[in-house]
This record gives structure tokens, C-alpha cells and sequence, in this order.
């Protein structure tokens, strides 16, 4: 069991007092209006008693905000294997991590956050494999956009022409951008300014907004904002580990100051550890080694690491989506579905079910499940910076015409080779 002990949580509370002031109105009772105000009244002050709760100090300690901080709590790790980039083998394994994290997240986007029997019933419908060893045919609701740009039917592999936009894919193209505009050595104000400049939309709807009304980046993510260990971090870790490949140390510092903006403490934490994750894979060649290589980067003994430590120890047990989400489902209870621990153990059991072939990598993280384009994204990433692009199939990529499309404002495309190019532009500095 996690070391989260969560409470039995209040069902439907609004739901039923609206029906019944709804009801109370259409009999005519007196005294709604004043009993709704009171109500509120009650819930606000009761919410801010909930806020003010102290925080545990002796967890406080180990889980810092601060990089220096965090810095001073690491195990022992390899802070930097390469010293100059060795551009082509760069290159190669940066195609692979590209290709492997665009297919893992466009084969999730369509069933993102369905449980395992609706995936099974919608493969049945369609007649397809479970899990997925292509493209779903079709998807549910078809015409309907994602993220007010793109329907979801450009998802489905007869419908795809390029790579179709997604949270996943723009923080990716985010990340190339935020370091070209303000070097190697931006910093969180300018990955705050960047947000307000490019996204008009992101997942973490209350940061997005506590910037454009002017919260300074460092408080973003401190200002009404419940979710700072949700999965928003690590979900943007990949443009560091690329910025930095074989410097997991500079990667993950990189993903401290993008994350910082969003998150805190284990929130942060998983963006640090996929940052290193990625940059060991591209010298390791190893996923299941990165992933142990890591946790060299985050504090020890915060709850993330344990957790990550506690996903290693199985995995061996864990040999297929079933048990994966079983585990996940039993240990994680009560823990929101696009949290950043229960979904890092998710992406460690898919890469070690998955081994050395991408497409059942894919498909059996798709098939657990909770946040699965996100961690189908992260593992095909590590993948593909561990193996290099022969390693992923040519069907996951066919239909991606050297294209990447984009919600970011004023870049509605990315082309692939050009991705490669720019990132490998930055790798150098990095390294310089």
C-alpha cells in the first residue's frame, strides 16, 4: 500500500444539493435562496479549514521544492555520461524517441482514461486485436474536437495525415521552443512567459490561468491548484531529456524549471525522473537500465521514489496489462487516475512486459489504462531513445508525412526531420 492514506470521499455532494434545491424551488418552498447562501457559506469556510490543515513536517523535509534542495537529497548516480555529443548515434536514437512517443500517444489519445473492459468491447465492436497492435479503426465520437482543434477521428489509422495534436505532443514541441527562444538557460519566469505567449488551452487549466492574470511563474502553481502532483509535470519531460541526451543530471534540471511552473514536490519529481530516464536511455540503450538510472536524479526517500523502487521490485511479476492495472488499482487506491506515481508504475511495467518490441510495448500500456496516452507517450519515448528508429515498426509511423500538428499559437506544424535537426542544434549546447 502507498503511503497515501486517503479518506472516504464525499459522493456527489453538490450534485444532491442541487437536485434538491431544484426540486424545493419547483414545490414553492420558502426560504431557498437564504438556506443555498448559507450552504455555500458553510461549504467555503469548511474548504478553507481543509486548506489550512498543517502538512506532515518529517515528509515536508524529505519531499523539497527547492533544486538545491532536491540536489542535496539524491542517492549516488551518474550525473553525466557523455562530454561532447556523438551527433549521429544522437540523431538516430532522437528519430526513434520521437516516432516511439508520438505512436504511443496518438494509439492512447482516442481510449485516454477508459477502463479495461470499455477498450476490450470497443476492440471486439471493431473487430481488432486487444491490445492494439495498430491503429484503431475508428473512434468513439468522431467528429468531436480535441482540444477545440483536431477531431478525434484523425486519430484512426485511415484518417491520420500526420501526426494529430494533443497535451502530449505540443509540450513537446513546447519544450523546443521555450529553448530556442530563451537559450539553455531559461528560466521558470520564461517558461511562464512562454505559456501565456503560445498555449490558449492546457491541461492545467488553473496555472494557465493564474499566469495570464499575472501570478508570477514561481507562484503559478501554488495559487488554487489541488493538483500539483498530477501527472502535468512528467507528461512535459521529454523535450529536456533530448535537449540533454547522456546528461541526465542537466535534463533533469531542465525539468525542474518547466515543472516548477505547474508543480510541486512529487509533481516535480516525476518530471525530473522521466528527464533522466530518457537522457540515460539514449546512451544506455537499455530501458529498463535508465529507468534504474533515474532515480539518481529525485530525493530518495520521497514517496515517488519508493514507489518506483517498489514498480522495479515486481515488474518481474507483472506480465500483462491485467496484472499491471490490478497492482496499480490495489496499491493506488483512492489516487486520481492521471496522477504522476500510479501512472510512472504503469509506464515501468509497460517497458518491461514490452522488452525489445515496440508494438506490444504500446499496446499493453494502452491497455492498462488511467492516463494511457500519457504513459504509452513516455514509454515509446524511452523506447526509441534506447533502441533508435529501426526499432520502431514502419506501420506506427507511416502516416505521419513528416508532420506534427500543433495547437501552439502561431505554429499550427512542426515537420518531423526539422524537430531533429533543431533539438540537435540545442543537444550541442548542452554539451558545449
Amino acid at each position: 500500500m502507498t503511503s497515501y492514506q486517503y479518506p472516504e470521499p464525499l459522493q456527489d455532494i453538490e450534485r444532491t444539493i442541487n437536485l434538491w434545491a431544484q426540486q424545493k424551488a419547483e414545490t414553492g418552498a420558502a426560504g431557498l435562496a437564504e438556506k443555498m447562501a448559507e450552504i455555500k457559506a458553510l461549504l467555503a469556510e469548511k474548504l478553507a479549514e481543509l486548506r489550512a490543515l498543517p502538512d506532515d513536517p518529517a515528509l515536508r523535509a524529505i519531499e523539497p521544492d527547492d533544486l538545491d534542495a532536491i540536489r542535496a537529497l539524491r542517492p549516488d548516480g551518474e550525473r553525466r555520461y557523455w562530454t561532447e555529443l556523438p551527433e549521429a548515434t544522437y540523431r538516430d536514437r532522437l528519430e526513434g524517441a520521437l516516432l516511439g512517443r508520438f505512436a504511443g500517444n496518438v494509439l492512447g489519445s482516442s481510449v485516454e482514461l477508459w477502463d479495461i473492459d470499455k477498450m476490450e468491447s470497443w476492440a471486439a465492436y471493431l473487430g481488432e486485436a486487444f491490445p492494439p497492435v495498430d491503429y484503431w479503426s475508428e473512434a468513439e465520437r468522431p467528429f468531436e474536437l480535441r482540444y477545440e482543434t483536431i477531431p478525434r477521428y484523425r486519430f484512426t489509422r485511415s484518417k491520420m495525415d500526420g501526426v494529430p495534436t494533443d497535451d502530449d505532443i505540443i509540450y513537446t514541441q513546447l519544450g523546443l521552443l521555450i529553448l530556442e527562444d530563451y537559450g539553455i538557460d531559461f528560466s521558470v519566469d520564461d517558461v511562464g512567459a512562454a505559456w501565456v505567449k503560445y498555449l490558449p488551452v492546457s491541461p492545467a487549466t488553473p496555472v494557465l490561468d493564474n499566469l495570464q492574470a499575472g501570478v508570477p511563474a514561481m507562484q503559478s502553481a501554488e495559487v488554487d491548484n489541488p493538483v500539483q502532483f498530477w501527472i502535468v509535470g512528467d507528461i512535459r519531460s521529454d523535450p529536456w531529456g533530448y535537449a540533454a541526451p547522456g546528461y541526465p543530471e542537466k535534463a533533469a534540471e531542465f525539468a525542474w524549471r518547466d515543472a516548477t511552473v505547474s508543480s510541486r514536490r512529487n509533481g516535480i519529481y516525476g518530471a525530473m525522473y522521466f528527464s533522466a530516464v530518457i537522457s540515460a536511455a539514449f546512451v544506455l540503450g537499455d530501458p529498463m537500465a535508465a529507468v534504474e538510472a533515474g532515480l539518481s536524479e529525485i530525493p530518495a526517500d520521497c514517496v515517488l521514489a519508493r514507489e518506483l523502487r517498489w514498480a522495479l521490485e515486481v515488474a518481474e511479476d507483472i506480465k500483462d496489462f491485467r496484472a499491471a492495472r490490478a497492482a496499480a488499482d490495489e496499491r493506488y487506491a483512492g489516487m486520481s487516475l492521471v496522477h504522476t506515481i500510479n501512472n510512472a508504475a504503469l509506464t515501468i511495467w509497460g517497458l518491461a512486459i514490452g522488452g525489445d518490441d515496440y508494438s506490444k510495448l504500446i499496446g499493453q500500456t494502452v491497455a492498462m489504462g488511467m492516463d494511457n496516452d500519457c504513459t504509452a507517450a513516455t514509454a515509446g519515448s524511452i523506447f526509441g531513445a534506447a533502441y533508435g528508429k529501426d526499432a520502431i515498426p514502419e506501420h506506427w509511423s507511416r502516416d505521419f508525412n513528416n508532420k506534427a500538428h500543433s495547437f501552439i499559437i502561431g505554429h499550427p506544424e512542426f515537420a518531423l526531420d526539422d524537430m531533429v535537426d533543431r533539438f540537435t542544434v540545442l543537444a550541442a549546447k548542452a554539451h558545449g
